[in-house]
């Protein structure tokens, strides 16, 4: 069916993303343009033996091989009707080439992240929900998954590996103050698991960009001369409800009380395009979700950079 477009023609910053709709037995869920790299009508796939029961096989329709994920039977919902006109969403994040088998797609939509609402825990399966966000877009609800999720869930090897942070206690790192903001509640888990095992413990994690931008206003209103006495770094994804990274990270580099906080983006799309749009706001460093074990490298680097810059009194 060709390429999507991934190069979002959006202003950085300005807290806007582009969403695809696409259908699962009548029900409409939603995907981010940029983690998308081509849409194909669904064909034959080999079969993969001893492989999870949502995983169809894998084909290679080019030079990359792609694993195919059957998002309804993920999901528990129904067989297509028309599995001939089905489509693979073909996908590459943190990383990995993968394609999604869905039932059909809709249209592509511009929207702010301010009106993506978080979901209600309760009817979305809890904390460890699959649905990261709630678009309401011409009457129609669409939910916004979390492949990252997904993708651990069917193959926890593909997710972080916390075997990569060196375990280490020091009253050099436990009272350090870092704020991070990450809307993943498996992605918030590992990563408070990671940073404690590192030896970071004075951690404020936040569910979203706006929260998190809410808590570190918050310190600036203290009236505290060093505002690393309150948070030396933050971490943030990029894809958040309400308010994403780049708009979380664009407003801290333009308040002159905030600037010299180092703000590094943890995020599943890290591409060249995105590290373009990083630097555009001012980040400070930029990593994929996989690399945890560089990622405790890099917030200690961002620390020493804030303690030798830190005013002196």
């Amino acid at each position: 069916m060709g390429l999507v477009d991934t190069n979002i023609l959006l202003e950085t910053g300005t807290n806007e993303l582009e969403i695809l709709e696409f259908v699962i037995s009548g029900n409409s869920y939603g995907i981010n343009v940029a983690k998308i790299t081509e849409l194909m009508q669904s064909q034959e796939v080999q079969q993969m033996p001893l492989s999870h029961h949502c995983v169809e096989g894998v084909f290679q329709p080019r030079e990359e091989v792609y694993t195919i994920i059957d998002l309804a039977k993920y999901l528990g919902l129904g067989p297509s009707d028309s599995p001939d006109k089905d489509i693979f969403i073909i996908t590459n994040f943190n990383m990995m080439n993968i394609a999604f088998h869905v039932h059909a797609v809709e249209s592509i939509f511009r929207i702010s992240w301010q009106d993506i609402e978080k979901p209600d825990s309760v009817i979305y399966g809890g904390q460890e929900g699959v649905v990261t966000g709630i678009a309401k877009v011409n009457d129609k609800i669409i939910s916004i998954l979390d492949f990252e999720k997904i993708t651990f869930d069917i193959s926890p090897e593909t997710g972080i590996n916390l075997n990569e942070v060196k375990e280490y206690t020091s009253a050099d790192r436990e009272n350090i103050p870092v704020v991070v903001a990450e809307d993943s509640a498996l992605l918030r888990k590992m990563l408070s698991e990671a940073l404690h095992t590192a030896g970071y413990f004075n951690l404020s994690i936040l569910n979203n960009g706006e929260e998190a931008w809410k808590h570190i206003s918050d310190m600036k209103g203290t009236g505290e001369a060093d505002i690393g006495a309150k948070v030396r770094c933050l971490i943030t994804d990029i894809e958040m409800p309400k308010m994403d990274g780049h708009r979380l990270t664009k407003l801290i580099k333009t308040d002159p009380a905030l600037m010299d906080i180092p703000v590094i983006i943890f995020s599943s799309l890290i591409d060249e395009n995105m590290q373009k749009k990083g630097l555009e706001v001012g980040a400070d460093a930029q990593l994929s979700k996989p690399e945890i074990g560089n990622l405790v490298e890099v917030v200690d680097v961002m620390v020493s950079r804030y303690n030798a810059n830190a005013p002196k009194t």
